[in-house]
């Protein structure tokens, strides 16, 4: 299953939401082989998440998509009961957000770079995993631009800069650029390259404009299957309170109790 989702070039965080749901599917029936289960089973699972583990709507329809992808991509079995699986409807609500002055404050009590990364989500609209995987070529601060480079769906798109965080960003780059010459002249670590660049061209990996604006530490290197070699990645969303999207939203919920005239609220 894996395999096939890389080859249609599915995203990283995608692949690893749909393998841990057939896991979990598998598990909670006893380790059996998905050919042996049918909609009764799948249904069973559904409404264990839905009434046992109290899921939202949205995260149920998510392991129902991930089942649906390993019968019908992974195992390629097309069995007529797939399409009459009932997907659970998602209750539309309204937010409530911050305002300015309030997200000022709650910027100001993040420490250097978890209040740059803030700022460039709530000034310059990127998710969190788009900043994280942000490089240093990718930031234009002449032009005031950012290039998200494979976006939700695959796709490049161009985000303004926000006039506050260019200091800032900056900054971050010559700290990022200077890591990056050290691992150089050592001739050691480098930055993970997307597809086959690392092997057409091996220093690619301690080029500036590829060195990430937000690197990881050295215990968030990985070893390349490729290469051998121990890169560096980009700063990883698991080194924050939630991984993926949630992360802003429960960092704002342990910090909102310190901003006078509290309130609930989401981004």
């Amino acid at each position: 299953m894996r395999r096939v989702m890389r080859t249609a070039h599915y995203s990283y965080r995608t692949e690893q939401a749909y393998i841990d749901w057939v896991r979990r599917f598998i598990r909670f029936h006893g380790r059996r082989h998905p050919d042996t289960m049918g909609k009764c089973e799948v249904g069973a699972f559904l409404t264990h998440l839905a009434v046992d583990s109290h899921v939202a709507p949205a995260t149920q329809n998510q392991a129902l998509n991930g089942i649906l992808f390993l019968y019908r991509r992974g195992l390629e079995l097309e069995l007529p009961w797939l399409d009459n699986l009932v997907r659970a409807k998602e209750n539309r609500r309204m937010p409530v957000v911050l305002s300015r002055t309030e997200v000022r404050q709650v910027l100001g009590i993040l420490a250097p770079p978890h209040d740059l990364i803030g700022g460039l989500l709530y000034g310059s609209g990127l998710g969190i995993s788009e900043a994280l995987r942000l490089r240093v070529k990718d930031a234009d601060l002449e032009r005031r631009e950012l290039i998200v480079r494979d976006g939700k769906g695959g796709k490049d798109r161009v985000m303004v800069l926000a006039d506050l965080a260019r200091d800032g960003l900056r900054l971050q780059i010559e700290r990022a650029l200077a890591i990056g010459d050290s691992e150089r002249r050592q001739q050691q670590g480098g930055v993970i390259l997307p597809h086959a660049l690392a092997r057409k061209y091996p220093n690619t990996r301690f080029e500036p404009a590829w060195q990430w604006v937000f690197p990881a530490r050295r215990d968030g290197c990985a070893l390349s299957a490729g290469s051998g070699l121990n890169l560096r990645a980009g700063t990883l969303p698991h080194c924050w309170p939630r991984a993926g999207s949630a992360w802003w939203d429960c960092l704002l919920q342990r910090l909102i109790h310190l901003v006078p005239g509290k309130r609930p609220c989401s981004v």
